[in-house]
């Protein structure tokens, strides 16, 4: 049985591409920075659909932890980036470090892991990386500059990657996800996000599960690579 590794995977859309995962057939392994009681009880929800269970604790913006767990999965076939982190501010209050960060986890993270993923992949025959960015990575979000700008970041790299791997049988492809109802998202208010629903053309938050949907679409099909697909509701029209 083949091996699909998601980062972030200790909740929200990370832990619902772990379960689309394994109700398709595959074993998981997932990747968490903190949350020690999400990523238990994602791995309790993975292992009563029989599924193969691994959990790492790994900040995927530190290259030795990262390498380290890539050691100890195998057969892989399938790796999705989903861990990310957001940050909501003016430009001129943004320190330096908070930019970095968000570049070194949002971008530098998918980056690591790609790196890590390809030998395996070329071992194998083939493989394929989803990668997960935002319509603000698209069409960019006031007082979200540096998430904005890594998410693009994120876009372009699964561009470049689909190009240059696309000879070794490796289709990259990328989510630009919108409105989802998860933790990320609870800063706002309801009145903040039903303002912002309201403009949709499907005038609603999204779910993790419609983004892990779109997730295994594009891992499943073969003839797609260097895709952005958006899960948005529009928004980005």
């Amino acid at each position: 049985m083949s091996t699909v590794l998601v980062t972030g995977g200790s909740r929200g859309i990370g832990r619902a591409i772990c379960l689309a995962f394994a109700k398709a057939g595959h074993d998981v392994a997932f990747c968490y920075a903190k949350d020690e009681e999400g990523a238990a009880e994602t791995a309790r929800l993975l292992s009563k659909t029989g599924a193969g269970v691994q959990a790492f604790r790994c900040d995927v913006a530190d290259e030795n932890a990262v390498r380290e767990m890539f050691s100890g999965i195998f057969n892989l076939e399938v790796l999705v980036n989903n861990a990310g982190i957001s940050r909501f501010g003016l430009i001129q209050d943004t320190a330096l470090s908070d930019w970095d960060r968000l570049f070194a986890v949002n971008a530098g993270g998918a980056f690591l892991c790609t790196r890590e993923a390809v030998p395996k992949f070329l071992r194998r025959g083939g493989g394929c990386i989803v990668n997960i960015s935002s319509v603000w990575g698209l069409a960019g979000g006031a007082c979200e500059a540096a998430y904005s700008a890594s998410k693009a970041a994120l876009i372009g790299f699964t561009k470049a990657a689909a190009k240059e791997l696309a000879p070794a049988n490796i289709r990259v492809n990328c989510v630009a996800a919108g409105m989802i109802s998860t933790k990320m998202n609870d800063r706002l208010s309801e009145t903040e996000r039903a303002a912002f629903t309201e403009q949709l053309c499907i005038p609603r938050e999204g779910s993790a599960e419609e983004v892990a949907k779109a997730v295994l679409f594009l891992a499943k099909s073969g003839y797609v690579t260097g895709e952005v697909l958006r899960v948005d509701g529009g928004a980005a029209l």
